[in-house]
């Protein structure tokens, strides 16, 4: 069962490192911006937190991938996405570690490159998380291959709605599509309520 689990539990542990790490490169931007040492601070705090949680999410993620059902296509775009987790979680975990023994000690260059070295990080970071989507949205990771056949013969096989039941699209009429409508109809065509006076047109 836990094994099952690992794809679920690597979702779940996506999320938190990423907007940390995300987190920790706007602080430290604001921070060289405004010179205030709280927005510095803010963002060792988070890049250390997010480094740590980066490691974890890594190591579910060889979990998960000795368990989902893949072929070629998800095994290629699999290593991509395993490689720039790898070279995301190296500069940030760097980085992190740089800074704990660096950080009040740092001269006005020396900020610099690690601020260009956090932004390197956040590219990479960004490039991790989308070919991850890819292989949720684009090639089905994850999902066990019995529970995807399933799932496919009950879209093709279609359903039923109820009356005033829908997917949420709403009969929308175009704007000017009324009047036309008017012009287009023959004279007399339409009808009036019981007890209207009668009218010429």
């Amino acid at each position: 069962m836990l094994g099952y689990d690992w794809p679920r539990l690597h979702a779940a542990l996506n999320d938190l490192p990423v907007a940390l790490l995300i987190a920790a490169v706007l602080f430290d931007l604001i921070a060289a911006a405004t010179r205030r040492m709280a927005f510095r601070q803010a963002s060792l705090y988070t890049l250390v937190l997010g480094a740590l949680g980066g490691a974890v999410a890594v190591l579910s993620g060889l979990q998960a991938e000795e368990t989902i059902d893949h072929g070629d296509a998800v095994h290629q775009v699999m290593e991509t996405h395993e490689l720039l987790a790898f070279v995301t979680l190296g500069i940030f975990g760097v980085l992190a570690a740089w800074r704990l023994f660096r950080e009040n000690r740092m001269g006005a260059a020396e900020r610099s490159l690690t601020l260009a070295f956090a932004l390197g990080g956040a590219g990479v970071l960004i490039a991790t998380a989308v070919y991850g989507g890819r292989l949720v949205f684009d090639h089905a990771a994850g999902i066990p291959t019995e529970v995807l056949q399933a799932e496919a013969g009950q879209r093709t096989g279609g359903h039923e709605h109820a009356p005033g039941e829908g997917h949420g699209e709403e009969q929308v009429t175009p704007v000017g599509a009324d009047s036309a409508a008017r012009q287009a109809a023959p004279p007399d065509s339409h009808t009036h309520a019981p007890g209207t006076p009668e009218h010429g047109h």
